[in-house]
């Protein structure tokens, strides 16, 4: 089967059985299946979903990473799994680029990262505990865009992402009658406060930040009991490091202030972290020749900036002198990332993969020359 007609057979496997964070046990066996059909050698781990792959011989040189996990969200009216990132493409177009590598000649060994838990924010770091990233130069991502960040045809050579953390909160009041305020502690008065909170913490325009509730949780199916518990989740961004810690040190803050004003206890709990993008000049240069290589110059396109996050850039705040940039590639994709009914061009998929095999060779070749 032409490798162009096996990504998108791929694709229609993983968009079909979609898992979510560290649960994606039976993906990872049907890429092990994949794997061994095609003859490469691979291996997977006892305590986390994912696999790891290499060809080529000699030192190690380059890798791609893959994420391999699915979201939980409401599509239909119905709580399910659902492939609305993208990551089933990503899956489909770095098992393409192994293909269109496996029997050229290449400058040593090629990685193939097949990661779990990348909406968990924490599943590169569970890879690099693994060794994933050990001996390499080079590192690649690649992920489908938006298209009013990317038009279908385009790509650029990196992805310039925010930084974010998430938070759980829980206000610890005490239930009343609904006669009888006085008598407890009503959680929905600082609940109401920290979303006001939220809205006043400023930095300079210039800098991009958000602080947002995103879950809220209080009170019954009766109306006439005050609510002495609550909980909540936040969502927090920058684009750089240095204003997402500075962010949080101002909403601990905060949300202590408002506890002492309220005479109830908060407690908060930083539950997930991903970096903002640290992106290697040298890697990049290599992802825009390959570019402009498959897609001529007129299929490049700058760099894409955007509030979103993802995992991938733990592997470089955890290893610095890993060169790593991470693809964008346009697909017509709408109504947007994350969206339940998200749809893009599956042709896109096999532009992604050339693009991702010719990164990958020069990257080879680019060490392999310097040595």
């Amino acid at each position: 089967m032409a490798v162009a007609q096996q990504i998108r057979k791929w694709f229609d496997h993983f968009h079909a059985h979609p898992e979510v964070s560290w649960k994606e046990h039976e993906t990872t066996k049907e890429i092990a299946r994949i794997l061994t059909e095609m003859d490469v050698p691979f291996k997977t781990f006892e305590d986390v979903t994912g696999a790891v792959a290499e060809i080529g011989e000699g030192r190690p040189i380059a890798a791609v990473r893959a994420d391999i996990d699915a979201l939980w969200q409401e599509v239909d009216g119905t709580y399910q799994a659902n492939h609305s990132c993208g990551h089933d493409g990503h899956m489909a177009m770095v098992l393409g680029a192994l293909s269109y590598l496996k029997d050229e000649p290449l400058g040593g060994k090629i990685r193939f990262i097949f990661q779990p838990a990348e909406e968990k924010g924490n599943g590169s770091n569970a890879m690099i505990d693994r060794g994933a990233v050990d001996d390499l130069t080079y590192l690649f991502g690649i992920h489908l865009r938006p298209k009013e960040e990317l038009p279908l045809g385009k790509a650029s050579a990196a992805i310039r992402h925010g930084a974010a953390y998430f938070a759980e909160g829980k206000i610890n009041g005490t239930d009343a009658h609904g006669a009888r305020p006085h008598q407890g502690r009503n959680a929905i008065d600082p609940l109401l406060a920290i979303g006001q909170f939220l809205k006043t913490v400023q930095f300079s325009p210039y800098e991009p930040y958000s602080a947002k509730l995103t879950r809220i949780e209080a009170g019954g199916e009766s109306l006439n009991i005050i609510p002495g518990t609550a909980k909540f989740g936040m969502d927090v961004r920058a684009q750089t490091n240095d204003v997402l810690q500075q962010l949080k040190q101002r909403i601990d803050k905060g949300i202590q202030d408002i506890a002492e004003l309220y005479g109830t206890p908060i407690d908060v709990t930083w539950t997930d972290h991903t970096p903002a993008a640290e992106v290697s000049a040298e890697a990049a240069d290599i992802a825009r020749e390959a570019i402009i290589d498959v897609l001529g110059e007129d299929g490049y396109a700058p760099d894409v900036i955007t509030s979103g996050s993802d995992d991938f850039h733990f592997y470089t705040i955890r290893n610095p002198d890993l060169k790593a940039t991470m693809i964008g590639l346009g697909a017509d994709l709408g109504p947007g990332l994350h969206h339940p009914a998200m749809t893009f061009d599956r042709d896109s998929l096999v532009t992604g993969a050339k693009i991702l095999a010719e990164t990958l060779k020069r990257a080879s070749h680019s060490v392999a020359s310097s040595n």
